[in-house]
C-alpha cells in the first residue's frame, strides 16, 4: 500500500481535501482547494507513533507535513477544511496488517519530537508537583518567554495576550483591547486614587490603563520577560508614580487593602484543585466592599475533563486547565465573604481576537521566522487558528464573573444595577 492509499483507508475515500506525500501518491479531489502534503519519512513516523493530533502537530511544527491552501501564519482555511474530511475509521485487522508491512518496523520506532515541545506531564514531576510553585514558573516562562519582539508582531501595539471585547464587528484588535481595559476599569468601578492589584498581570496593559487614570496599580508576572517589558513601558511612559509591574508570583504580593483585584487570564494556569485557595487570596487582599474580576477561558460544561488536550498540553499551555464558569461562580461563592454580583460570555470576541492575531502573524511572518524560527511560528499559527475554531465551535468560552467583598453587614457597597457602560 502507498501512502495515500494507507490515508485513505483510514480516512475514507470521499474526501473533499487532497492528499500527497513524497513517494508520489496521491488522493483526493485534484482541484480541490485545501490539502495535507506529507514531506518527509519522518513525518509518517510522527504520525505513526502518536495518532490523532499529537502526531499532526509533531509533523506540521517540524516542517515535515504542509497546509495546502493556507498561509502558515493563518492556517484557519485549512483547518476548517480538515476538520470536515478527517473523521478518522477503525480498520479491520486485515487492513492494520497490510498498513504495517506496507509502513515497514521503522515507522513505529519512537524518535526524538521537535524541540518546540514540552514534556509529558508524567515527565513534568522533576520540575515539582502540579501546580506547585517552581512547576508554575516553568509553565508560565515556556508560553510567555518566547520573545517580546515576536509577541509585539501577534498582538500590535496593545501588547495583550487576552481576548478583547470588539464594540462593533469592525473595531480593530487595537480598538477592542483598549474597549476591554475600558470595561474592565469601569466594572470595578475605580477612581483616581484608588489601589488595583492585577495578578498575571501579563505586559502590563490593565496596569497602564489604570495608571493613566489616576489609579495605583501593582501588577505581578511569573514570566520575566513580561515584567522587564512592562516595567520599562511604565518608565518610557511616565507612568512611575501610579504604575508598577513585578516579577512575582502572585501568592507572594504582601499588600493588601486594596480597592480592586483583577485578574485577566491566569485562572487557566492554576488548576481546578487550587480555585478555593485563589479566591480565598483575591478576597483577603480586598478591602471591605472591594470588587475582583475574574476573566478565564472556560469549557461550555462543568463535567468536563479539565486538563488540556496533548497538542495544547505540549505545545501552548504546560499544565493548564479549564472548566466551566459554574465551577468558578461555586468556588468564588463558597470560601464565603464573596457575593458573585454579574458574570458575563466574551466567546464570540475570543474568536475575533484569535482572527486578528493570525492576521498579524501572517502579514509580519518573515521577521516572526527570522526572531523565533519556521517551527516556534508554523507552531503559534496552527494554535490560534485551531483555538478560534473551537471558539466559533462553542468548544470553548471566555467567561467575566464579577464579585464583591461583603461588608461586615453583608451589604454589598454598589449600586443596584450595573453601573458600567456595555
Amino acid at each position: 500500500m502507498n501512502l495515500a492509499q494507507i490515508f485513505s483507508t483510514l480516512l475514507g475515500k470521499d474526501l473533499a481535501i487532497r492528499f500527497t506525500a513524497y513517494d508520489g501518491s496521491s488522493a483526493g479531489p485534484e482541484d480541490a482547494e485545501y490539502g495535507l502534503d506529507l514531506l518527509t519519512p519522518r513525518g509518517t513516523t510522527y504520525l505513526v507513533t502518536a495518532p490523532g493530533e499529537l502526531g499532526l502537530a509533531r509533523a506540521y511544527v517540524s516542517g515535515d507535513l504542509a497546509l495546502i491552501g493556507s498561509h502558515p501564519g493563518d492556517p484557519y482555511g485549512a483547518l476548517q477544511a480538515l476538520a470536515g474530511d478527517l473523521k478518522f475509521s477503525k480498520p479491520s485487522a486485515v487492513q492494520l496488517a497490510a498498513i504495517a508491512k506496507s509502513l515497514g518496523r521503522e515507522h513505529f520506532k519512537l524518535i526524538p519530537p521537535p524541540q518546540q515541545e514540552a514534556l509529558p506531564r508524567w515527565r513534568r514531576i522533576a520540575e515539582g508537583l502540579r501546580h506547585s510553585r517552581g512547576r508554575d514558573a516553568d509553565a508560565i516562562g515556556y508560553h510567555y518567554d518566547v520573545s517580546n519582539d515576536f509577541y509585539e508582531m501577534v498582538l500590535g501595539p496593545a501588547m495583550t495576550y487576552t481576548c478583547a471585547v470588539y464594540g462593533d464587528r469592525d473595531a480593530t484588535l487595537e480598538e477592542a483591547q483598549e474597549n476591554k481595559y475600558r470595561l474592565i476599569f469601569e466594572k470595578l468601578a475605580l477612581q483616581p486614587g484608588d489601589r488595583l492589584l492585577d495578578i498575571g498581570c501579563g505586559w502590563g496593559g490593565m496596569v497602564r490603563y489604570a495608571a493613566r487614570r489616576g489609579v495605583h496599580a501593582l501588577g505581578v508576572t511569573l514570566s520575566t520577560e513580561q515584567a522587564q517589558w512592562a516595567q520599562q513601558t511604565i518608565v518610557e511612559q511616565g507612568l512611575g508614580e501610579y504604575a508598577e509591574v513585578r516579577h512575582s508570583d502572585y501568592r507572594d504580593v504582601a499588600e493588601g487593602g486594596f480597592d480592586a483585584v483583577s485578574s485577566i487570564g491566569l485562572t487557566e494556569h492554576i488548576g481546578v484543585a487550587n480555585y478555593p485557595s485563589y479566591f480565598e487570596f483575591m478576597r483577603d487582599k480586598l478591602r471591605p466592599g472591594g470588587l475582583l474580576l475574574n476573566h478565564c477561558i472556560t469549557r461550555p460544561v462543568n463535567s468536563a475533563r479539565s486538563k488540556a488536550g496533548p497538542f495544547i498540553d505540549r505545545y501552548v499551555f504546560p499544565d493548564g486547565e479549564l472548566t466551566g464558569v459554574g465551577t468558578i461562580i461555586t468556588a468564588a461563592q463558597n470560601i464565603g465573604g464573596l457575593e458573585v454580583l454579574h458574570e458575563e460570555n466574551f466567546r464570540e470576541h475570543y474568536a475575533m481576537t484569535l482572527r486578528d492575531w493570525n492576521k498579524n502573524l501572517m502579514e509580519n511572518w518573515d521577521a516572526a521566522v527570522a526572531e523565533v524560527g519556521e517551527g516556534t511560528a508554523r507552531q503559534w499559527g496552527l494554535y490560534m487558528a485551531g483555538c478560534r475554531m473551537g471558539f466559533e465551535m462553542e468548544m470553548v468560552e471566555l467567561h467575566h464573573v464579577l464579585a464583591v467583598k461583603t461588608d461586615d453587614d453583608s451589604r454589598p457597597n454598589t449600586p443596584l444595577r450595573p453601573w458600567w457602560t456595555p
